[in-house]
This record gives structure tokens, sequence and C-alpha cells, in this order.
């Protein structure tokens, strides 16, 4: 198949910078899986045994120094997008497992929030089982990272427009801080492990390492990446 050309990926760019997303299919290999779900089970960690505790109603592991994990934080579709909407250098702030415990997982819409400018901050997550209403999926508004956000109506403005997502091992997540978004609750209790990425752009740095053992982060975040992935 011939590579897009420059047009073409200008075109893609813009589109997921409009929509403040992208959904990669089966972005992860599928022989990486089992190690990833393998090193998710390892470091699984009670609340009292983070710096800040967790919620109850969820799993949270700690994955950040393993070598499967940091191969798919890496992965260059993922950092393509991740440049596309940062729009300057950036970095890998953090990655950390979550998973949704039967009758858990329930969000409210809401914004993780930019640091200094829209768009200096993006999440990605990156889906170790299948995915869906019955298991607590992820579900965002799109296009909605811009513009004005009042969380004590959001349940009312926005939860209309949102789409719940769907999907299969393997597909990743990306979007701005700032698109409206939330887990649902897993209904089913069916497994949702998942792999929860930050990437800061460059300027946030100093700012990062302030907070980093706060948020439980162990290993090295000096690596930039350019925007253009």
């Amino acid at each position: 198949m011939t590579p897009p050309g420059l047009t073409e990926l200008a075109l893609e760019s813009q589109q997921i910078q409009q929509q403040g997303y992208a959904l990669l299919r089966q972005a992860i290999p599928p022989t990486w899986l089992a190690g990833l779900r393998q090193a998710f089970d390892e470091g699984v960690r009670p609340s009292a045994q983070w710096p800040v505790p967790r919620g109850p109603d969820w799993r949270h592991a700690l994955v950040d120094l393993d070598p499967k994990v940091q191969a798919l934080c890496r992965l260059p579709p993922l950092l393509a997008v991740v440049g596309a909407l940062i729009g300057e250098d950036f970095f890998l702030a953090q990655v950390e497992g979550r998973e949704p415990l039967g009758g858990g997982g329930y969000q409210r819409l809401h914004r993780d929030l930019s640091a200094q400018r829209p768009g200096d901050t993006v999440n990605a997550i990156a889906y170790l089982d299948d995915y869906g209403p019955a298991n607590g999926a992820t579900r965002l508004v799109p296009a909605s990272h811009r513009g004005p956000f009042d969380a004590a109506r959001a349940d009312a403005d926005f939860e209309a427009k949102a789409m719940q997502l769907e999907g299969k091992a393997g597909d990743i997540l990306v979007f701005d801080a700032d698109l409206v978004h939330a887990a649902s609750v897993n209904r089913s209790g069916a497994r949702r492990r998942s792999l929860l990425l930050g990437y800061f752009a460059k300027s946030l740095f100093g700012a990062h390492q302030q907070s980093a053992a706060l948020r439980g982060v162990r290993m090295d975040t000096s690596e930039w990446f350019p925007a253009q992935g």
C-alpha cells in the first residue's frame, strides 16, 4: 500500500484536532496482549500502597517500569496522534493500569483539563480486553474539547450527545484532556483491563517533576517526542 501523502496526513491531523480524539483500531500487536495483561495483573496494588489512595471501585496497577508497557507507549501511530493533538514537542508523563470492578467504575462526564494552554495534555487508553457498554466502556462527546463547560450541568447538556465506545482488545483511544468523557458502570463484571497513558507538552516538564512522586511515577520521563510523531 502506498503511504499517505502530505495532503492526506494534513487532512487526517486536522480532523483529529477538530474531533479531539482518535480511536486506533488494533494498534497493539496481538502478540503483545498476553504479556501486557500479565504486567497489569502482576502490578495490581491496593489503594493504600499508592502515594494517594485510589478509588475503591477500581483495580489499579503499577506498570510504568515494564518494558512491554514502555514499548506500547512508543508505538508510532499512537505518537503521531498525540503529536497532532499537542502540536509541539512532548513527553510521556505517566502510565498506569486501571480496571473497573463489577458494579463500579461510573464517572460523571468531565474534563481532565489542560495545564497551561488548550491542548497541552493528551490522554490515551490502551484496551487489554474487549470493551463495550456491558463492562463499563468509555463514553465521550466528540468535538467537546473547546468552549465553555459547566461541570454542574454536564449530565444535562452532554449526556445525550455522548457516544459509548465498543471494540476489541488491542484498540487505543487517544484524546485531548479537555474532551468531555467518562467511564461507565461495569454492569457485567467482565474484565476491562486498560492502560491509561498521559502525554504532556514539553513546557510542562518542570511542573510534572514536582508532582510525579504523588502520582506514583517511577519511570524516566525525560525523553522528548516531536510534534509530528
